[in-house]
């Protein structure tokens, strides 16, 4: 079946050239198509999608806006952020809005596609080093106000979820946990899936930006 694609974005020219290299491949499809934030949302009462490709400086309704709005609808497709800056402020807003990581609008096709497969499948597609930094760049917009609920949460985990939780905030991958804890990566994963559905987070990505958010782990140094 299909990854069904919605392309989000006020320049004509770009989405045609991101529909040309998704209409060559076998395993996706472009179903919608919006120039802004507010059109996107209109199109997704009318058409299934998984993935929604999502610009963010756009008129009527930017990217950030749009996306904090899709994902916050039970069943929303995931959401890539294109970004023209690499760690810009709207990359930031984009992954705390919910989307599932974001990529330069100057993406090789080949990483582009990977990235939507990656997406589809319930993966981040931002390494896990450029989030952090991503992340030290905008802790101090962070609020901290009010987050006492997410502390309680990370209460729920065991101590073991909890050790994988910050190694995961601080930028190591699955195999680097493995290695530094001397598990399996199937465990780590394990692991890491529990942590999701335990605070109700949609991947990793948000692992990271409530490790920021609740102290666990602060700008410039692990928790």
């Amino acid at each position: 079946m299909s990854i069904r694609v919605m392309l989000v974005d006020d320049q004509v020219l770009l989405r045609t050239g991101f529909r040309m290299v998704l209409a060559a491949q076998p395993d996706m499809e472009v179903v919608a198509e919006a120039g802004d934030g507010a059109e996107a949302i209109e199109n997704l009462r009318s058409t299934a999608v998984d993935v929604v490709l999502m610009d963010v400086r756009m008129p009527r309704m930017d990217g950030v806006e749009a996306t904090r709005r899709i994902c916050a609808e039970p069943g929303a497709p995931k959401v890539l952020i294109l970004t023209t800056f690499d760690l810009d402020e709207y990359a930031f807003s984009g992954l705390k809005a919910g989307a599932s990581g974001f990529m330069l609008k100057d993406v090789p096709p080949g990483e582009l596609l990977g990235a939507i497969r990656s997406v589809h499948s319930g993966d981040a597609v931002v390494a896990p080093s450029t989030t952090r930094r991503l992340l030290d760049r905008f802790a101090p917009l962070l609020p901290r106000s009010g987050k006492e609920p997410r502390h309680k949460e990370i209460e729920k985990l065991t101590e073991r979820e909890r050790e994988v939780m910050l190694l995961v905030a601080q930028g190591l991958s699955n195999g680097e946990i493995a290695g530094r804890l001397v598990l399996s990566e199937a465990t780590v994963k394990t692991h890491v899936g529990r942590i999701l559905t335990k605070l109700g987070l949609r991947d990793r990505v948000q692992v990271v930006v409530l490790a920021y958010e609740t102290g666990l782990v602060r700008a410039g140094g692990a928790g």
